[in-house]
């Protein structure tokens, strides 16, 4: 069972930086199955003609192999039925979603933004059928912009760019969507997200209405008065002042660039209680799943759009957390690949998916974190890459093709070093024996042993340990 982080209110590029909230301060968490393969039911969404090349192949390839989640969620219509309440699931396609906004071009982005902060604060998310069931929610908006992305040109969202009028019409499509009683699920064909909807209701015909009536001149007064204005208020009072004349447009744009700037350089530093929050929700989500590089990542990643501070909150939680699974579980290879992928600060997964069953892949992440050999400092930091370069080591040897004596004994010559650097040495000394004892040793090529990973040895430490032998034989400068 994974945690599925479902963020329906993320926005990526210009809007969130400049206005949004972090992402991970507001966020839903849903208990979800992830299903690696992409759903017989979605099967025609890879496949259909896209006349405008958006999502490209390259996206729709990543949105694929991504799979989906299945989530404990009923249907609308069911959420009344005892039995359907608790047991019935659907597809979730979060992940996929997230990669297709991240493709969307900035003026995309921000039209999303617009589009829920006026769904949001003219509250016309939260009309509700005689049932109580929402008749919009913000899911209509994201599937109103994904089908506009695909099914627009370029040019219509690039050419005489105009915000206000891009979302005047797209509210206006979402009007007709909601007069009809018809919104296309987009991955899921057959699959209608307004089928609850009874189009002959009041509130149906209102919020209908409401989309209908609205034009640009309205939009505009209301995005300037509504939002901007508030936007304004958190900017210092000369900043804030400058709204109290926008006669001309002149005026306005000047008031808005100064917000604007204002916001991109001084972003007011991360509130104590949304610090305590973002701790909290981590210590959750990692007490209840165990950490994967996938997860690992993505913590990273968002974090540091966050603040520093608690991106080293994450790496000190992740080390005491794998020290409790190791404690109890010993290092796995999916513990080892967390680690290492804190370290590094990356992770191709699929590349160490395949460096577990590669005697090749598993040295090259060692050399990789024993990079941190040539540095005399040893911070705790660098004792852990130490030990995790150890450690792929040690599974390069278990790997199926590493009975050649290219891999045995480099491998050797490599964990000679490590166990030297970390005063280890009658281990360092027993490798380089094994080195020397191996059917053709002369025949490990100088050339693949990287020379700055080599420590730097006093000489008369040099002579008794015998370590020679790898200078000697091995190590030739660049």
């Amino acid at each position: 069972m994974d945690i599925l982080t479902q963020r329906d209110s993320t926005v990526h590029g210009p809007a969130r930086k400049i206005f949004d909230e972090p992402p991970l301060l507001s966020m839903d968490l849903v208990a979800c199955v992830r299903c690696l393969l992409w759903p017989p039911q979605a099967a025609d969404w890879s496949k259909r003609h896209r006349n405008h090349g958006w999502p490209d192949s390259a996206t729709v390839d990543s949105v694929v192999n991504n799979g989906c989640d299945v989530v404990g969620v009923a249907h609308c219509q069911c959420r009344q039925h005892e039995w359907m309440s608790k047991n019935q699931c659907r597809l979730s396609f979060s992940r996929a979603e997230i990669v297709l906004i991240k493709s969307w071009m900035p003026v995309q982005q921000i039209v999303y933004h617009m589009l829920r902060v006026l769904m949001k604060k003219e509250r016309l998310i939260d009309s509700a059928d005689n049932t109580g069931t929402k008749i919009l929610s913000n899911y209509h908006i994201k599937t109103l912009m994904l089908w506009a992305g695909e099914l627009k040109p370029r040019s219509w969202w690039t050419d005489g760019l105009n915000l206000i009028r891009t979302c005047v019409e797209l509210l206006h499509t979402m009007a007709v969507w909601l007069s009809e009683a018809r919104c296309q699920h987009y991955f899921i064909h057959d699959c209608n997200l307004l089928d609850h909807v009874d189009n002959s209701l009041c509130t149906s015909q209102l919020a209908v209405s409401e989309l209908m009536s609205i034009t640009e001149t309205s939009l505009c007064d209301w995005f300037i008065n509504c939002y901007i204005r508030q936007c304004a208020q958190l900017c210092p009072q000369h900043i804030a002042r400058l709204f109290d004349d926008i006669s001309t447009s002149s005026r306005l744009q000047n008031a808005v660039a100064a917000v604007v700037d204002w916001r991109l350089i001084d972003l007011p530093p991360l509130s104590c209680d949304a610090f305590v929050l973002t701790q909290t929700i981590m210590a959750l989500v990692m007490s209840h799943d165990s950490l994967t590089v996938p997860s690992c990542l993505y913590w990273m990643r968002e974090l540091s759009l966050i603040g520093e501070d608690l991106l080293v909150y994450f790496v000190a939680f992740a080390f005491l957390h794998a020290a409790v699974k190791i404690s109890r579980d010993s290092l796995t290879d999916e513990l080892l690949d967390v680690l290492s992928t804190i370290c590094l600060q990356s992770n191709p997964v699929r590349h160490r998916l395949i460096a577990r069953h590669s005697s090749v892949l598993s040295l090259r992440q060692a050399t990789n974190l024993m990079k941190v050999v040539a540095n005399n400092s040893r911070s705790s930091v660098q004792l852990i890459e130490i030990e995790l370069s150890k450690a792929y080591l040690r599974r390069a040897l278990r790997c199926k093709d590493s009975d050649s004596d290219f891999i045995y004994c480099l491998t050797n010559v490599y964990l000679a070093v490590l166990y030297y650097t970390t005063r280890q040495y009658q281990t360092a000394i027993d490798h380089c024996t094994l080195v020397m004892r191996s059917q053709d040793h002369s025949q490990c090529s100088s050339r693949v042993v990287q020379g700055e990973l080599l420590p730097k040895i006093d000489d008369d430490i040099d002579t008794v340990l015998g370590l020679a032998v790898f200078y000697n034989t091995f190590y030739q400068p660049h």
